[in-house]
């Protein structure tokens, strides 16, 4: 008896993303440097697109937003404390993450 092998897809993340603009999320206090983590992101695309990018204050809950909300999200480090619940609620709604420090 032999097992059946599974169909595996071998993508870039950002591979759906070519038909329409990413939605971002920005988190922290200094959304300019947030922002530069954002250059060249991704290069895969033949033509220019327009970031969707919504703001949120460092520390402030990710709760309110849906799971798969946004394309790529760029948060500041939070306290130790916060990381598990931090991360955990950057990985439900971003299907990209990217965690900074200062």
């Amino acid at each position: 008896m032999t097992c059946p092998q599974p169909l595996l897809r071998l993508a870039p993340i950002t591979s759906g993303l070519v038909l329409r603009n990413p939605r971002i999320l920005l988190g922290g206090s200094h959304q300019p440097t947030l922002l530069r983590y954002l250059e060249g992101w991704p290069k895969r695309w033949h033509q220019p697109r327009n970031f969707l990018i919504q703001f949120v204050r460092e520390g402030e809950s990710l709760s309110r937003f849906g799971t798969g909300s946004f394309d790529m999200a760029v948060i500041q480090a939070p306290s130790a404390e916060a990381a598990p619940a931090t991360i955990a609620e950057l990985v439900r709604v971003a299907r990209q993450g990217l965690i900074t420090r200062r």
